[in-house]
Order: C-alpha cells, then sequence, then structure tokens
C-alpha cells in the first residue's frame, strides 16, 4: 500500500477531488502529477473558484480577446471560458474515468448561481452546459433548494450527469437522494440505460459550524454560566454531527429493496461528497473535518491548501461511523442551548446562494473589465 495519505483514503473507498481549476493546471501538467502521485480522482469548480482564477492571472486573456471579439457579452465568454476548462481538465481526467468503470474521474461545472431558485431555467442551462461540454465524464451542479430538486430530477432523468451542491440538512439530502431514485426508477421504467449516470450529493460542513458557532458565542456572552458552559462545549461540534447523520441515511438508503430493485438494473449509489472540509477556526486542525468524515463509498473535495495539508500528515482511518449516539445527541443539545438547527440550514442555504451570486457578479465585472482591456 501507498505511504501516501491521499492515496491510502482511496483504498479506504474515499475518492478525493480538487476544490480548485485554473488553466495552468492542465497545461503545466500539475494535475496530471496530482492524479499520478496523490491519486486524485476528480475535480470540482464553483463561480468563486472561477473568478479568482480569471481576474488574478493573465491565463484567460487571449480567449476572453477572442470571445469578445466574436460579439459575446460578459456571461456568454464567461461560459465559454468555463466550457473551455472544464473539458480540458475531464480530457486529463479520462483515464481515470475508464479506469475505474465511470466513477471517478468527474469535473464539475455549474449552472448560474441566480437559477438556484428556478426550475425551468436550471433544467435548461443544465442540458446547455451538458451539450457544451461533450465529456462523459463531466458533471452539472444544480444546488439543492426545494426549488432545484426537479430540477435535479428531470436532469438525471434526461441523462445529465449531476452534482447536487449546498447541501446542508439531513433532511434536504433525503430529498435529494429521493429525487435521484425516482429519475432512475424512471429511466429503468422506460427501458433507458443507467449503467453511465452518476450523481454526488455535495454535503457542506466547516460552514454549518461558522453560523453555529456564532450563535454559541452569542450564548457564551450572555451572562449565564450555565449556558455559556454548554454553548462552548457545542463549538465545533455540529458539523460533523450533521454529516454523520447524512451519511447514516445515505447507508440506509443504500440497503433499501427501492434502492436494491435499480441497482440490479445498473444503477450506481449516490455518492456523499463531503465539501467546505477546509478548517476555518484556527481553533480546530487544519485536517479536523477530513478526518472525521472519512468513509467508503464517499467523495471528499478538498482545496489546494487541504491536499498538501493531508499528503504531510494525513491519518487515514475510516471514522464516518464513530459515536453516531454523540452524533444525535449534538442536536438535542443545541435544542436545549434554545439554538434552532433548521434555522442555521436555512441561512446557509441562503448565504451559500448570495455568496455564489455575488463571486458571479464580480466574475462577469472582471471578464467585462478584461475584455475591455485586451480588446485590439
Amino acid at each position: 500500500m501507498s505511504d501516501n495519505p491521499l492515496k491510502r483514503l482511496g483504498a479506504l473507498g474515499q475518492s478525493v477531488w480538487y476544490d480548485f481549476i485554473r488553466r495552468d493546471l492542465y497545461r503545466s501538467g500539475k494535475l496530471e502529477k496530482l492524479i499520478r502521485e496523490d491519486g486524485l480522482a476528480g475535480m470540482t469548480s464553483n463561480p468563486t473558484i472561477f473568478q479568482k482564477a480569471i481576474a488574478d492571472s493573465d491565463l484567460y486573456d487571449e480567449d476572453i480577446r477572442e470571445l469578445g471579439a466574436g460579439g459575446k457579452n460578459a456571461a456568454q465568454i464567461f461560459e465559454g471560458l468555463a466550457v473551455r476548462d472544464v473539458q480540458s481538465a475531464a480530457d486529463v481526467f479520462r483515464p481515470v474515468f475508464d479506469r475505474t468503470g465511470g466513477n471517478d474521474g468527474f469535473v464539475s461545472i455549474e449552472v448560474q448561481p441566480g437559477l438556484a431558485r428556478d426550475t425551468a431555467g436550471s433544467i435548461a442551462e443544465a442540458k446547455r452546459l451538458w451539450t457544451s461540454c461533450n465529456r462523459p465524464n463531466v458533471m452539472v451542479k444544480i444546488p439543492g433548494t426545494s426549488e432545484g430538486l426537479e430540477a435535479i430530477r428531470a436532469s438525471l432523468a434526461a441523462g445529465i450527469n449531476i452534482n447536487i451542491t449546498l447541501l446542508f440538512s439531513v433532511e434536504r439530502y433525503v430529498q435529494v437522494a429521493e429525487a435521484h431514485l425516482a429519475a432512475m426508477e424512471e429511466r429503468v421504467g422506460r427501458g433507458l440505460p443507467v449503467d453511465k449516470i452518476r450523481s454526488v450529493a455535495s454535503f457542506f460542513v466547516s460552514r454549518v459550524d461558522t453560523n453555529a458557532d456564532k450563535k454559541l458565542d452569542a450564548l457564551a456572552k450572555s451572562g449565564d454560566a450555565a449556558k455559556a458552559s454548554a454553548a462552548k462545549a457545542l463549538r465545533g461540534r455540529l458539523g460533523i454531527a450533521n454529516a454523520r447523520l447524512a451519511y447514516e441515511a445515505f447507508e440506509r438508503i443504500v440497503a433499501s429493496p427501492r434502492f436494491r430493485a435499480i441497482a440490479a438494473k445498473g444503477v450506481a449509489v449516490q455518492r456523499p461528497l463531503w465539501a467546505s472540509t477546509s478548517t476555518k477556526d484556527p481553533a480546530f486542525p487544519d485536517l479536523y473535518y477530513v478526518e472525521a468524515l472519512i468513509a467508503p463509498d464517499s467523495v471528499d473535495t478538498m482545496p489546494p491548501e487541504t491536499v498538501d495539508a493531508y499528503r504531510d500528515h494525513g491519518n487515514p482511518q475510516v471514522r464516518i461511523h464513530d459515536d453516531l449516539a454523540g452524533a444525535r445527541s449534538v442536536f438535542s443539545d443545541f435544542a436545549k442551548a434554545g439554538v434552532d438547527t433548521a434555522v442555521i440550514f436555512r441561512e446557509l442555504e441562503d448565504e451559500g446562494i448570495k455568496k455564489f451570486g455575488d463571486s458571479f457578479d464580480a466574475l462577469l465585472k472582471a471578464v467585462a473589465e478584461k475584455e475591455k482591456a485586451v480588446r485590439v
């Protein structure tokens, strides 16, 4: 077995994807090196990542000039850039896709954040991006909002690989899993192929604690010593507990007669993907979330600094089932403390949509400014 902790994660059944994309990654050979030496098995992108890549480098200037000269507006230019990046990265990952029988080697591209609450718009854009990318190892990201559920189901039923993003609650995760089951049942019922379709459900982790801990810190300052002590003891515990209960739900779904019936027809599991696993609070270790959520049949998408940290001092061991009773007690302890976790998850979904929307707006502004600057 490899002594590289990242490769050992793969041996335990967890795929490591790269939460980053930029043109020099695949042009320089660095992406191929990460695949070869670290077992990197996929890549995710979002508007924030693209905004930094395009605004902070000149790697895209030539394409911006070309697309702008063709009369495209900022949004159309960005989509052209994103599609080219995703296609190129997907081509580098194609051997991984082939070697794993189509289970890994995916690169994700996201529908516009402004469509997060637009079912019909999300379906149309998912289809367009899927067609434009024209690669079997691409996934289209659709936010797991209530409006997104039907877009997810319809897109999967249409044969599109879907990465469901912005999942925060176990309740919404189960709804997303239901959308996947319903879509695959529809295809099986219509005699359509199902064996090539893949989906992941991206469950966010550290952002949960960022929100929850602010509420706990406010409680700790309330002046009541008992409440302050209880609040401090809960810091940094909700994100992992929430994800472990989501994985418990995943295992329950996979073991159900309903899933087994379609699995017999070739349907693959919809794997949980842990997103937002970098540690935001310096009070916790840098691999706090990654180590706690190692699980078979799962994906962890890590930003470059977390990948580097795990390579350096990761300690791979399946821990997803650790203290499930404790995970449940975290929720009851939050309720006792007077903190409504449903409010936390609702706020996080709204904040996530706004954050990606703001990044997308900044991205379009940067593209427009670059197009003007490079125009000849």
